[in-house]
């Protein structure tokens, strides 16, 4: 016993001998009021903006505004704990989130806790949410495709990858089942999908989870979820999180996508936090930097050039508009913050046309450098045939239309409307895109009825596998369309069209 005592004292004293003796400072600021997921903190002269700062309970807030005599701290919880008088840490770092392939599959809060019943996150590392968005020179041209699988973006509004498209359209007219659907079609590609809703119900985010789960890749798939009632602050973070989990695998040369549901929500939460920490509002009480806000965040999608790895994050940033004003504030940001705007019409989808695509104001600046050739080849006169039609059906309504050639312009029309009307959760291989086109386009379609469509889109996957294998897996494969594999689209759609026209017609 009294050799183990003389050990222990042994090794306590070298221990002690070690510690260097001495007065440490440490800054200690007070709440001098909290409220609304704002607390006003004094007493912390050297935090930086930004910083993440440490209540007495443990909850955590970031720096939102510094003034001469107090700080504006976001809070990053409910923290009904904490009150004024509380006693305040500054921690010398930033907002930091979890990054990995750990993250795939799951459903988490801006900040990696799991909303998923699952198990903690063993991710590989955290990342600060605020990031530089990478320079001109570190950046390539888009030109691959990011294939939606739904015809009217695919065939008229090509989307690339690398590029920024906003989504935009009067609330409940489709703009999320758009972009779901094109997470949904990237079951058949590489591409990792990142879906944030941001201050989404609880309703809306259980069904697009359960879209997601049931007809794509979820393993390939990470939600960020900062609902309604979630914290001003984590639905502040959460865009900028999602965007940082995409960066990851952009930077490891892999292709991700990023779905902002919705920027509109967004904004309204910068502006309540920038009135609540008495920052000066301007045009609609938004601050001055709302523009700068998501600017800095979309400016971060991009295409990355061969020597940086050639990866590439694609940003489909989702807005609402009130009564289809484009003009504006926040739409107006977007849109020229943005690579091109998909505007969804509300006329359109409550006559029953989904996705109710404006084809007249809708715009990809990218253009057809990322269509995939397959479909550029037969897809040259689509948009112009469209709106030719939507001008001639509009000029019909003053009196019949007598002219053969008109008429026939207009039954075609109408064919290439019922072709654009697609289902939700039911995007398009490449091929049957092609082939759709194509019939189009040789009058193929011209026997069949415009209500007859649909159960022809319906047949058309089991039907091309059947009778065209070789040029469906062609096209799939290269993207192009050879004169075999044309030919033999002609020849399995004729028959398709015939079947179906004769199915029409029969009592």
């Amino acid at each position: 016993m009294p050799l183990k005592l003389d050990a222990w004292l042994e090794r306590a004293s070298s221990r002690v001998g070690t510690v260097g003796l001495g007065s440490q400072l440490e800054q200690i600021g007070r709440v001098r009021s909290v409220g609304d997921g704002i607390a006003m903190v004094s007493g912390l002269p050297d935090a930086r903006l930004g910083e993440v700062l440490r209540f007495g309970s443990g909850h955590l807030g970031f720096a939102q505004t510094l003034e001469e005599d107090v700080i504006g701290c976001v809070l990053l919880d409910h923290a009904d704990s904490v009150k004024a008088g509380d006693i305040v840490h500054g921690t010398g770092d930033v907002v930091r989130v979890p990054v990995g392939p750990a993250l795939l599959g799951r459903v988490v809060d801006p900040v990696g806790r799991p909303l998923d019943d699952g198990p903690p996150i063993a991710a590989e590392a955290t990342e600060p949410v605020e990031q530089p968005a990478p320079p001109i020179i570190q950046r390539a041209l888009v030109t691959e495709p990011v294939q939606t699988g739904i015809l009217v973006i695919d065939a008229l509004f090509a989307l690339g990858r690398g590029q920024r498209e906003l989504i935009i359209g009067d609330r409940s007219v489709g703009k999320t089942t758009v972009a779901v659907d094109t997470i949904i079609n990237q079951k058949s590609s590489d591409i990792v999908c990142v879906y944030v809703a941001i201050g989404q119900k609880s309703s809306s985010v259980a069904r697009v989870l359960g879209a997601i789960r049931a007809h794509g890749a979820p393993d390939r798939c990470i939600f960020v979820v900062a609902e309604a009632t979630a914290a001003p602050g984590l639905q502040w973070i959460a865009p900028f999180a999602g965007m940082v989990m995409a960066e990851y695998f952009r930077d490891r040369g892999r292709d991700a996508l990023v779905v902002l549901d919705d920027l509109t929500k967004h904004a309204a939460t910068h502006r309540e936090i920038a009135l609540l920490t008495r920052q000066p509002p301007g045009r609609e009480a938004y601050p001055g930097d709302v523009f700068y806000l998501h600017a800095r965040l979309l400016e971060r999608a991009g295409k990355l050039a061969p020597e940086q790895g050639g990866g590439s994050l694609t940003a489909l940033p989702i807005a609402e508009t009130d009564a289809g004003n484009l003009s504006a504030y926040i739409p107006t940001n977007l849109i020229s913050i943005t690579d091109g705007q998909i505007v969804l019409d509300a006329k359109m989808f409550h006559e029953g046309q989904k996705p109710a695509v404006n084809v007249g104001t809708s715009v990809s600046r990218v253009g057809g450098k990322t269509q995939a050739p397959a479909l550029r080849d037969v897809t040259g006169r689509l948009r112009l045939d469209y709106a030719q039609f939507l001008e001639l059906e509009m000029f019909s309504r003053f009196g019949g239309v007598t002219d053969p050639r008109v008429k026939a312009q207009m039954q075609r029309g109408e064919r290439l409307r019922a072709l654009l009307a697609q289902p939700q959760n039911a995007p398009l291989r490449l091929a049957e895109e092609v082939a759709l086109a194509l019939a189009l386009r040789d009058g193929l379609l011209d026997p069949v009825a415009p209500a007859a469509i649909p159960a022809l889109r319906r047949a058309l996957p089991d039907w091309l596998d059947t009778h065209a294998r070789a040029a469906v897996e062609a096209i799939g494969s290269s993207g192009q369309l050879d004169a075999d594999s044309e030919s033999a689209l002609q020849t399995a759609m004729a028959a398709l069209a015939t079947r179906h026209a004769t199915e029409a017609a029969a009592p």
